[in-house]
């Protein structure tokens, strides 16, 4: 029975330590209601198991703690593939929520994860090891979020990529024609008539 219960709570462990979460920021916010000001937290939460998963969640509660765990759930349902080429992206990419502008760009291997803030702790938990990233315009870290997570989600591999538009919207790889060289021509030579002296 013993043996039993430690194994279910070793399976339970395995189950917690699969994600890694960390928390991002921590507002006190207020409600005005009739008999007052009413405080709540609100709780950032980036949730990933550094592999290409991650997600980001909101939420408020009474105390810290319940923030935090609602902020999980809505993280872990939340989830997105980062599409990797490397343990890096794909290319560069760049998107806009509300007023934050947020640009990633892929970077060689060994330069590390040159980023600050939010978008460091989402790339860290979702795997990425080599970025270079920019934050521009608004310094909310929710907007902030919420653009990295919509730029990681629009990457594409490069396969996918679109090369050649035809008039018709039809996509076309770019088509090479290859010209073999003309084969040269020698000419017989020639050679002089002798004429025989009688």
């Amino acid at each position: 029975m013993a043996d039993y219960q430690g194994n279910k709570r070793m399976d339970q462990e395995q189950k917690v330590k699969e994600f890694d979460e960390r928390v991002i920021h921590i507002d006190r916010v207020a409600s005005v209601a009739e008999g007052g000001r009413r405080f709540h937290f609100r709780a950032l939460v980036a949730v990933g198991d550094h592999k290409g998963k991650v997600g980001v969640g909101v939420s408020k509660g009474v105390d810290v703690t319940s923030a935090v765990s609602k902020a999980v759930g809505i993280a872990k349902k939340n989830f997105i593939k980062i599409k990797m080429y490397k343990e890096t992206i794909p290319h560069e990419v760049q998107y806009k929520s509300g007023g934050a502008v947020v640009l990633i760009k892929p970077a060689a291997p060994g330069t590390g994860l040159i980023a600050g803030g939010v978008i460091r702790t989402i790339l860290e938990v979702g795997g990425v090891r080599n970025a270079l990233s920019k934050s521009l315009g608004s310094n909310s870290k929710i907007n902030s979020s919420r653009a990295t997570i919509a730029a990681l989600e629009s990457l594409e591999y490069s396969n996918k990529w679109i090369t050649r538009i035809k008039l018709d919207g039809k996509k076309d790889e770019p088509k090479v024609e290859l010209k073999a060289p003309k084969p040269e021509v020698k000419k017989p030579a020639i050679k002089a008539k002798t004429t025989k002296k009688e």
